[in-house]
């Protein structure tokens, strides 16, 4: 793995002096850069040891108006080079500088005063000193702390030797993970005969020639053609070799022009990395040095602007009192609404800068890159807020996302798991359509229904809904066998979307699933598509059953009763009729015309022989059946209808359909 390390520091410090004396690589590679002798972009070199590790430096502008590009260059890195002249001292960039890595969360590196050669030992003792203090009241507190000359030489073989302990500390730390490959932007080029190329910071992995990735913003699809690390191409970026697991990478792509590409945007191999423009984060307050306080915490409304990897956008501070919490740590949870998508994950930190005065904010970390919106927001409070912002496993994060939301969809599910590096997300196949969660899920206490998970709430409002209303079923209609899906099914599902945001058609697929779980479970039992308690026996009553039977009888005749009063007198009820009808058992021609199945079918038998004789008319039919013309002309034009004739000016005869039913 490459250590990747970002210089800080105030203009004319000697930062890039300082890289070039380490590296022999002159990390101003712009024209104007090299003329006006100071750092405009960001700017990249390497450092080989001699066990064959590198270190990959970026560096960045120290000019107050180029605090912008120094965040570019900040955003992706693992420890930082502090800068300080000896001749000159701790200066306004200096602080500011430090003020952006404490909000980073950057904890570790080197601090080295530079032009001893100019200052003397006493100065350089004093500046030293100074630093120190500095440094005490960030999160840079005891790193080391080297005196050099770039021009001498003096210093240099300690400062390589600091550095080399950076790596190690830094790699420690690394452990191992499984994080899908992503690299933020934040160069774009064009090579001839080769085409679009861009750079970045590596993180996660592996990344190999041929892997299909996505761009985002924008979810276009990518492929890798080549990858080179440090002018060398390789084949694949593994965690233990060459850039794997971090350091810089620089990608050429296929199938995307260098223009539809900026800095900012991200390519990633993985569900983690979403394009959103409205965030759920936590905040504190940036370490304060040479200026007055800000006010604490952010008022709602507040304009600021979001410094995200590579990235920079406008936006503001949303803090009402669904979206607002405290933690113990000392932060604050706040929606972030963007003025445009950003690339984002769970767990990514962030800086915000205020416009005017210029300053630091706040640093932060992204909770929850798709906040609740509509019904579902009214779940949000500051006890559900905390528990995702003091979550501290992925299995805790995934528990805490799905109470927030209600209902998760398990493609978001997977890349929260995903962000947090969860080791179970890795056994979902890329872009399989059902990503399986693992153990890890059921860790978490949530219900998987279909493609969602439900949190406990939901689940039990859910379950309590669908056995209230088949009850209420069997209390008023005692002789109902139970409630039918296709009236059960939409009622869970208007029950869900009352408690959550979702789709009408979400809602009603997520109502099957429950109530296919209920089923399972015993709580409800099933007869076809009829749902039903199950301490009732099955089916209908036995009354209900005879006055079927006496009701299929009825019907059982070539000129059949008013199907009313048919009802009526055979005793038959709703779901007794409803029964007949679902089993086949009775055919319905007409509101008040209907026959015993056996019957009618052998009237559609006389209609087609009669018909395949000859051109038949209602007459002929009437007579044969010895009916009247009332009930002739209803079977005809039910026959018509199902193709089995077809009418003619001379009468009835064949329909294409008749040879598959004769």
């Amino acid at each position: 793995m490459t250590v990747v390390v970002g210089t800080a520091g105030h203009i004319d410090h000697g930062k890039t002096a300082l890289l070039r004396a380490l590296t022999g690589i002159d990390a101003d590679r712009l024209p104007e850069e090299r003329r006006r002798g100071m750092t405009i972009d960001v700017g990249y070199a390497h450092l080989a040891f001699h066990d064959g590790t590198e270190l990959d430096f970026v560096d960045v502008p120290g000019h107050d108006r180029l605090v912008g590009n120094m965040l570019v260059g900040a955003g992706e890195i693992d420890a930082a080079l502090l800068v300080v002249a000896a001749d000159d001292g701790p200066r306004a960039q200096t602080l500011e500088h430090l003020e952006l890595l404490d909000a980073l969360g950057i904890s570790d590196g080197v601090a080295v005063v530079t032009k001893v050669d100019l200052a003397g030992p006493e100065r350089t003792a004093a500046v030293v000193a100074a630093v120190r203090a500095l440094l005490e009241r960030t999160t840079l507190h005891g790193i080391p702390l080297v005196a050099v000359s770039s021009t001498s030489g003096e210093g240099l073989a300690d400062l390589r030797a600091a550095l080399a302990a950076l790596r190690d500390r830094v790699l420690a730390r690394a452990g191992d993970t499984r994080a899908p490959a992503r690299l933020a932007i934040d160069r774009v080029f064009t090579v001839r005969g080769r085409g679009t190329v861009v750079t970045g910071t590596l993180r996660g992995g592996p990344l190999e020639v041929g892997e299909r990735l996505r761009v985002e913003p924008g979810e276009w699809p990518v492929r890798v053609r080549e990858l080179q690390v440090h002018g060398r191409s390789v084949v694949r970026l593994e965690r233990d070799g060459p850039g794997g697991g971090g350091g810089r990478v620089a990608v050429n792509l296929v199938v995307v022009e260098a223009a539809e590409l900026r800095r900012g945007q991200l390519l990633a191999a993985g569900p983690a990395v979403v394009a959103t423009d409205r965030l759920v984060v936590a905040i504190r307050p940036p370490v304060v040095l040479g200026r007055e306080p800000a006010r604490w915490p952010l008022d709602h409304g507040a304009a600021v602007r979001l410094h995200l990897g590579t990235d920079q956008v406008e936006a503001t501070v949303r803090r009402g009192r669904r979206d607002a919490a405290s933690l113990s740590t000392g932060e604050e949870i706040v929606r972030l609404a963007l003025a445009r998508p950003v690339a984002a994950a769970i767990g990514d930190r962030f800086v915000l800068r205020r416009p005017s005065p210029a300053a630091t904010a706040a640093g932060g970390r992204i909770l929850d890159t798709a906040p609740a919106i509509g019904v579902s927001r009214r779940r949000s409070d500051p006890d559900r807020l905390r528990a995702l912002g003091e979550a501290a496993a992925a299995d805790d994060t995934l528990a805490a996302l799905v109470a927030l939301h209600g209902v998760l969809p398990r493609r978001r599910a997977v890349a929260a798991l995903a962000a947090r590096g969860a080791d179970e997300p890795a056994l979902a196949a890329r872009g399989a359509d059902e990503p399986a969660l693992g153990p890890l899920g059921e860790r978490a206490g949530v219900s998987v229904l279909g493609a969602f998970l439900a949190a406990p709430d939901v689940l039990v409002a859910l379950e309590t809904a669908a056995l209230e209303h088949v009850a209420g079923r069997h209390a008023a209609q005692p002789l109902s066998g139970g409630l039918p899906l296709g009236e059960l099914r939409p009622i869970i599902g208007r029950s869900l979307r009352r408690l959550v945001t979702v789709s009408p058609a979400d809602a009603t697929a997520i109502a099957g699933v429950l109530l296919d779980r209920l089923v399972d479970a015993g709580r409800l039992a099933r007869d076809g598509d009829i749902v039903r308690d199950p301490r009732r026996p099955p089916g209908l009553p036995a009354e209900v059953r005879a006055a079927m039977d006496r009701l299929e009888v009825a019907l059982a005749v070539a000129a059949p009763p008013p199907f009313a009063e048919a009802v009526r007198v055979a005793g038959c009820p709703v779901e007794g009729v409803r029964a007949l009808e679902s089993a086949g058992r009775i055919v319905r021609l007409e509101a008040d015309l209907a026959y015993a199945t056996s019957t009618y079918r052998e009237l559609e038998r006389l209609a087609l022989q009669l018909a395949g004789a000859g051109p038949l008319a209602p007459a002929a039919l009437r007579d044969a059946t010895g009916t009247s013309r009332k009930f002739s002309l209803a079977v005809l034009e039910d026959l018509d209808r199902r193709g089995l004739l077809r009418r003619t000016p001379a009468g009835h005869v064949l329909g294409p359909r008749a040879s598959r039913n004769r």
